[in-house]
């Protein structure tokens, strides 16, 4: 073995979720060596399995690199030492040996004993607040002069969800990218995760794209919002404008939704419905004024869905409600995201990165796109529990809302 090691422990259901292959894995691609020092296999559905080794490298940093993946995957150092910290230099700067979280749960051991990490989400630091004994986790703007960031990998135990002891379509097929996937099957495990969620409070979530109104899908997300299966919408200018166009006009991108044929002077319609909008005051403006009388933004305020609308370089306008600071959108959708159990993103790309990045693993997440590298590039970036889907925004939006019986 290598001169610089360390003993970690992996507890649970660890061999059926192929997690401690996937430790073993990631010490070998790292250059790494290990060595079971214990190992208690579970003998049935119930029982948990424990595996104890020693991980070793070539170096103290190779070795930290190491155990920091490690983490990843519920790995805990066996020995009791508490988190370290160490105060930000300034406002929105850290230490340099930051430890960056994932989306998974997460405790840190703090006066020798594990304490939650409230706000999870990946890609963000740990804040304790010593007076209150708390810790929580938030994006590196946030940060103040003085916090105490959580540094290095002592005292943190990341607690990764076990594979489902019944195997139900929706995480079975997590993760899976294929255009050839029985998508009816799917789409009805969807509605029926939509319809468990509603019957227990919990609130769906809806990344939509401008593809949904374009599609001619936007009846059928109105019709789900109207019957109470969407608590927020996430979106951009586009999608917004083009409902506006769609509602006001009958037309998306200038083309007739009824029969797909480019309306003369059509180019400027989007304009045409921005400026109403703008008119108005607000999208709720427009609909307590009876300017806007249906469609999908028309249906979020009349049912109370919050909506969060984030601009880009790119926007015509943009309508009055879209948030063009971007740190500020940020902050609205995860202030939104809170009671957050289901998500469907539609058509969508950079809006769903974003918003999978923000979302905890245990939220599921369903992606739809015509293109299977949106689906790819999701997972790329951690949202791993996210179940994709290659069809159509019009043709999912229909089966789904069949599906629903709306």
């Amino acid at each position: 073995m290598n001169g610089f090691n360390e003993d970690i422990t992996l507890e649970g259901h660890i061999i059926d979720s192929q997690i401690l292959s996937k430790v073993w894995g990631a010490v070998m691609d790292l250059g790494g060596e290990y060595e079971v020092r214990e190992m208690r296999i579970g003998r049935s559905k119930g029982e948990t399995s424990f595996a104890r080794m020693t991980i070793s490298a070539a170096s103290a940093a190779h070795l930290h690199r190491i155990l920091t993946a490690l983490q990843d995957y519920g790995a805990e150092l066996v020995s009791r030492d508490d988190a370290q910290t160490e105060p930000a230099p300034h406002a929105g700067a850290l230490p340099d040996d930051f430890y960056s979280t994932t989306n998974l749960p997460t405790q840190i051991r703090w006066n020798g004993a594990w304490m939650d990490v409230s706000d999870t989400e990946m890609d963000l630091v740990i804040v304790v607040d010593r007076a209150r004994g708390t810790a929580r986790m938030i994006p590196m703007a946030d940060v103040r002069a003085g916090d105490a960031v959580v540094v290095g990998h002592d005292g943190i135990r990341v607690l990764p969800l076990q594979r489902a002891r019944d195997r139900e379509t929706f995480s079975f097929m997590a993760s899976q990218v294929s255009s050839e996937k029985p998508k009816r099957l799917v789409i009805e495990e969807l509605a029926k995760q939509m319809r468990e969620t509603r019957e227990r409070g919990g609130k769906i979530l809806v990344v939509a794209g401008p593809a949904i109104v374009h599609s001619g899908a936007g009846s059928f997300l109105a019709r789900m919002i109207r019957a109470g299966f969407v608590q927020v919408l996430f979106g951009g200018n586009a999608i917004a404008t083009h409902d506006v166009e769609s509602a006001l006009l009958g037309t998306s991108l200038g083309v007739a939704l009824h029969n797909g044929e480019a309306m003369e002077g059509g180019h400027r319609h989007h304009m045409v419905a921005i400026n109403a909008i703008r008119r108005a005051g607000s999208l709720r403006a427009a609909v307590a004024q009876g300017i806007l009388r249906e469609g999908i933004m028309y249906e979020c305020i009349q049912n109370q869905v919050e909506l969060v609308l984030a601009g880009s370089i790119r926007d015509d306008g943009p309508l009055p409600d879209v948030i063009t600071d971007t740190q500020q959108a940020q902050r609205k959708m995860r202030a939104a995201l809170a009671g957050v159990e289901m998500a469907l993103m539609v058509s969508t790309m950079l809006h769903s990165i974003a918003t999978g990045n923000m979302l905890s693993a245990s939220v599921k997440v369903a992606v739809v796109d015509i293109n299977p590298a949106v689906v790819t590039k999701l997972a790329d970036r951690g949202t791993f529990q996210a179940l994709g889907l290659v069809t159509d925004a019009e043709l999912f939006m229909r089966e789904l809302a069949e599906a629903l019986r709306v």
